[in-house]
């Protein structure tokens, strides 16, 4: 008997052992998982910053260098309105003819040459179904915003569902908890250790709000403030295996929703712009010049339409001429905005 026990002895000790050693590697596996996700997190974090920033850049330069061309390009917006205002209020033409004239006010507007006036039905007299807008053609939709998504939405899109998502949630507000009761600044002994919690504080609460457990996992790193754990006791291994491997869950998804994020950003026309403008930038070329040259010569065909609707109004033509079309008005590079007048008067005068 005593051998029998102290053989079962030997057993257990060394099925104990062999538990601890499978823990131990499993344990350094998701260790060096763990850091491995939080490394991708910070660079596809600094990637999508790097993004926005360049954006925010590129479209404040952008506003800095067109606004005076949109500005002159409003301004003729509006006088070709008032000219055609001016037209219909003060002169008098029979019913096709004025059909005709309000047809070419209407097309100016659904061509994009000018703005579209909400209230210009009024004015186009029961046109004939021949002049009729295309609905398809002029119906509108809103411009499509790139909205960076914060951490708690990003979570409603994964993957793992509700139940993840509030497992996600538990165990963001758990971390936040955890730090908050060792960081809260009240709980410091001293002024000095006062004001370095109150820094650290902000961090963690910024984290928190993102929903993003990445940070508060660095913050509880550099502080050195996580769990301990006695690494020959099978419980605790197993307790911190399993944390880890939760920890991880969440991170993974983190990481594919910053991915998702960046794509986003780039798929948008912010992000197509920043795109082609550094590849302008790789040719030697300046894409906002670019954009402005273009916006200038629009403003030399556009304005050629003011003067050629002003003339209208002051009578220096005649119906006939008004409808027939500007002669010679483009150059070669208002080609497209001559195709859609062409078409759009050649229409008017069957």
């Amino acid at each position: 008997m005593p051998r029998r026990t102290a053989k079962s002895s030997t057993e257990s000790t060394a099925a104990t052992g062999l538990a601890l050693s499978e823990l131990h590697l499993r344990l350094e596996y998701l260790e060096k998982q763990h850091q491995s996700i939080l490394k991708q997190i910070k660079r596809k974090r600094t990637e999508l910053n790097n993004f926005v920033e360049r954006t925010r850049s590129l479209a404040t330069e952008v506003v800095h260098r067109t606004t005076n061309s949109f500005q002159k390009m409003a301004q003729l917006d509006q006088e070709i309105h008032d000219l055609f205002e001016t037209i219909f209020t003060t002169r008098k033409f029979g019913k096709q003819t004025l059909k005709k004239i309000q047809a070419v006010y209407h097309q100016l507007q659904f061509a994009g040459v000018i703005s579209v006036k909400p209230d210009t039905s009024q004015l186009r007299a029961e046109p004939n179904d021949e002049f009729a807008p295309n609905e398809e053609d002029f119906s509108t939709q809103s411009p499509e915003n790139f909205h960076q998504n914060q951490q708690w939405q990003a979570q409603e899109t994964t993957s793992f569902g509700a139940g993840a998502r509030t497992e996600t949630q538990q165990k963001i507000r758990s971390t936040f908890l955890r730090l908050a009761e060792i960081f809260h600044p009240d709980k410091a002994p001293d002024s000095k250790t006062q004001k370095y919690h109150t820094e650290i504080m902000q961090e963690i609460n910024i984290a928190y709000q993102e929903g993003d457990l990445a940070r508060l996992l660095e913050i509880e790193s550099r502080q050195q403030v996580g769990e301990k754990i006695n690494p020959n006791s099978e419980n605790d291994l197993t307790r911190k295996c399993r944390h880890l491997e939760q920890q991880n869950q969440i991170l993974q998804a983190q990481y594919e929703n910053l991915k998702r994020e960046l794509r986003q950003a780039k798929n948008t026309p912010e992000g197509a712009m920043v795109s082609s403008s550094r590849k302008a930038a790789k040719q030697g070329i300046d894409a906002v010049a670019g954009m402005v040259e273009a916006i200038e010569s629009q403003i030399g065909a556009v304005s050629q339409i003011r003067d050629f609707v002003k003339d209208f109004q002051q009578q220096k033509l005649t119906i006939q001429e008004f409808l027939a079309g500007p002669v010679s008005l483009y150059s070669s590079e208002e080609e497209l905005l001559q195709d859609i007048l062409e078409q759009m008067l050649s229409e008017l005068t069957r």
